[in-house]
């Protein structure tokens, strides 16, 4: 199961990606928002990170106009890995060197056919681990009092 969520920006993208979804057979949960009618960006990414940060859910999804701002809400909190994601090459590293758990898209600026390319490796890339295993963990456990 997947968490799901947008602003009023994203909601047309995350709409496609629901369907997407629905194609592959992924169960998902949809956090919201449910139209075009002007909302909070933070209100929905606070939803979806949360069910992250906690264990409930192992991987979200999260759409605004730019990607940026659910991504800079969702990565507030311990346990998220979110990553703006606008290309498939940025989603492969994503995966492979960063274990993103969150996946950001720009609503107003991806057309569903990269969104679909950019959803797949999501999905379906593994964590590397290895040498990413150790900046993994060091940006789980990193505190703002630690000296560089």
């Amino acid at each position: 199961m997947i968490p799901i969520g947008s602003d009023h920006a994203g909601y047309p993208l995350k709409e496609a990606l629901k369907k997407m979804l629905d194609a592959r057979g992924v169960e998902y949960i949809d956090m919201g928002t449910h139209s075009t009618e002007s909302v909070d960006y933070p209100d929905f990414a606070k939803i979806v990170a949360e069910k992250v940060h906690d264990g409930t859910y192992d991987r979200g999804i999260l759409v605004c106009g730019s990607g940026e701002g659910v991504c800079m809400t969702a990565n507030r909190f311990p346990n998220v890995r979110a990553a703006l994601v606008w290309q498939p090459e940025v989603a492969v590293t994503s995966r492979t060197h960063n274990d993103a758990n969150i996946l950001c898209l720009p609503g107003r600026f991806m057309d569903d056919t990269m969104a679909e390319e950019v959803l797949d490796i999501f999905l379906n890339t593994p964590f590397e681990g290895g040498r990413h295993t150790r900046r993994v963990e060091k940006m789980t456990n990193i505190h703002p009092s630690d000296k560089a």
